[in-house]
């Protein structure tokens, strides 16, 4: 009942594709007893009101269509239309000094060129508002359908930084400086961040952790698989996050006039291909497995990284939000791994000679059931399944959806054919593996092609 509820909490993942939902990023100043916010953002999801809090993809979201004619405008006809949306938005902004409320006035609008219309736009927003004389505090956050918003105070000594989601406000920021959090504080308050990456929104890496769990699931080959590829990523990641790696985007994006990133994405999904292809034909590490994974691992630090520069990292407390951010993802594929476990659990005792047949048989007939339910109940379905059966591999809640019934049938079958020689690898992991291969395929020729 664990992995149960927890795969239904999975079902709320998204894949990191041109649509995902991005943190707004809002630096403050005050400036001769006036405080001003600097805030970058994607303003089509705001115009068209879509529920940030509730949405982890644009086009999952009811307001898609409005989303897309907005991506597709120019850049002075969405700062028009920004500029009539701001008396909304401000409404769903709070700003007090001292607790006490101000008024805010739009100053500025600077949107970003079309581009091309399947990415991500950013543009910037600021807005100000006069202090009362003699404020000591400000406290600023919006409205949770505005979704999570990183606040940095600026040109002060020890400044504020703060991660605010789910509308969440500030603590009171002293004006002068000196508000910024403990080495411990960072720590704590990075590690939901690194860990929210993973679950809900990094099903490309879920998919990679699950590959390596599916060569064999004991627990020495699986915690050196493990242990490399965290290993290789916590290296790039903190190369990443210093800067060390910039000169390969700049080479990229001068010489192909590319970002590092889209080289970075499909060799992801390669990886998770790699690793799912070779589970279906070695029993067992290879050789050159280890090597493999490590090198992988060095690639999927630098998605990890890509997720850090979008906020960035607190000067002084740099260190410790670095390995709070490191440890959530950590925890994150611990849980991933833990969740499977636990669905196969039953169908590995009894391949391994347990006596424990009928349990299992209940066990996985009310997963699948439950499984199903959630399938049918799905905004897809069923009927979304039948009519673009290649469609599943971009819609993450109808591919999760999928999965828990069919490893419930997977287990069964497992459980059934148990006396057939190594049943659990035959029935459950290979199958699962050339799943996972398949969507890791798709991805790297979506990613790489179209």
């Amino acid at each position: 009942m664990l992995s149960t509820a927890v795969l239904l909490w999975i079902t709320t993942l998204s894949m990191a594709q041109a649509h995902e939902v991005f943190p707004s990023i809002a630096d403050m100043r005050v400036i001769d007893n006036e405080v001003s916010f600097e805030i970058s953002a994607n303003l089509e999801t705001f115009i068209a009101g879509i529920d940030l809090t509730e949405t982890a993809d644009t086009n999952e979201s009811t307001q898609a269509a409005t989303y897309d004619e907005l991506r597709a405008l120019p850049p002075e006809t969405l700062a028009a239309r920004f500029e009539a949306f701001w008396p909304q938005m401000a409404q769903g902004i709070t700003l007090t000094a001292d607790g006490a409320p101000l008024t805010l006035a739009l100053t500025s609008v600077s949107v970003g060129p079309i581009g091309d219309v399947e990415v991500v736009r950013f543009s910037v927003f600021s807005f100000s508002a006069a202090l009362p004389d003699g404020a000591e505090t400000v406290q600023m956050g919006w409205a949770p359908e505005f979704g999570v918003l990183v606040l940095r105070q600026m040109d002060v000594p020890l400044p504020y930084d703060g991660y605010l989601e789910a509308g969440a406000l500030s603590a009171p920021i002293s004006i002068s400086g000196g508000g910024q959090a403990s080495w411990f504080a960072t720590f704590v308050n990075y590690i939901p961040v690194g860990f929210d990456h993973i679950v809900p929104k990094g099903l490309d890496h879920i998919l990679f952790v699950l590959g390596l769990f599916f060569l064999a699931a004991r627990f020495r080959p699986l915690i050196l698989q493990v242990s490399l590829f965290t290993v290789a990523h916590t290296i790039t990641l903190a190369l990443a996050a210093l800067g060390y790696t910039q000169f390969i985007d700049d080479f990229t994006q001068s010489t192909y006039d590319i970002a590092f990133i889209d080289i970075v994405e499909p060799l992801i999904a390669l990886s998770i291909a790699y690793v799912a292809i070779e589970n279906i034909f070695m029993k067992g590490i290879s050789p050159w497995r280890p090597f493999v994974i490590f090198i992988f691992g060095l690639l999927h630090g630098l998605g990890f990284a890509s997720v850090l520069a979008e906020f960035g990292l607190p000067e002084d407390t740099f260190v410790a939000a670095l390995i709070g951010f490191n440890v959530g993802v950590e925890v994150g594929q611990l849980a991933v791994i833990a969740v499977m476990f636990l669905f196969v659990w039953q169908a590995l005792r009894i391949d391994r000679g347990e006596n424990e047949v009928a349990r299992g048989l209940v066990i996985y007939g009310v997963l699948f059931l439950v499984g199903l339910g959630l399938l049918v109940t799905n905004t897809d379905g069923i009927s979304g399944l039948l009519a673009a059966p290649l469609g599943v591999l971009e819609n993450a809640p109808l591919l999760l959806a999928i999965t828990m019934p069919a490893m419930a049938i997977l287990c069964l079958a497992a459980i059934q054919l148990r006396d057939n020689v190594d049943a659990y690898r035959q029935i459950v992991a290979v199958p699962a593996s050339i799943f996972i291969a398949t969507i890791g395929v798709y991805w790297f020729i979506a990613r790489a092609f179209l």
